[in-house]
């Protein structure tokens, strides 16, 4: 699939944020924190090493086909094995498990803000990145009516 200009400047747009709000994550602010007792912040740690170890299972499985931009590459192929049986996008549910579980680790509100605005941005660049598998793979419309898009 040739990438026109108009879907490159979505793609970039939509990586740009995400990079952004990666930065921002990991700035150490102090301004909105929480107390939370130690056997929650332990607790909560599970669904962040689940997140982890999903994103790594997701790239070993992805290895020469990945890419940061929503656009499919052309040597691609759709996937629904795997990491892809249980989510359309394992990676963007374990940036989300990853990103929600360590800001409520670290007792941080401004964490789960951003955890929260990476959700929304990886509504939109999933439902963008959607459109262009159903273009690339018209058999995505049946593995769209039977996986969740994230879990």
């Amino acid at each position: 699939m040739k990438r026109s200009k108009n879907l490159q400047v979505k793609d970039y747009l939509f990586v740009s944020l995400q990079i952004l709000l990666f930065i921002a994550y990991f700035i150490p602010v102090d301004l909105l924190s929480i107390k939370l007792p130690d056997w929650l912040r332990m607790i909560i740690l599970a669904p962040g090493i689940f997140g982890i170890g999903l994103a790594l299972f997701t790239v070993f499985q992805l290895r020469n086909i990945m890419s940061v931009f929503p656009t499919p590459v052309d040597s691609g192929k759709l996937m629904t094995s795997g990491a892809f049986s249980i989510s359309r996008h394992p990676i963007y549910t374990a940036i989300i498990l990853s990103a929600f579980s360590f800001g409520i680790f670290s007792e941080s509100a401004f964490r789960l803000i951003i955890t929260v605005l990476m959700f929304v941005l990886f509504y939109f660049k999933s439902n963008y990145e959607e459109q262009l598998l159903l273009l690339k793979y018209p058999e995505y419309s049946n593995y769209k009516m039977t996986t969740r898009k994230f879990l």
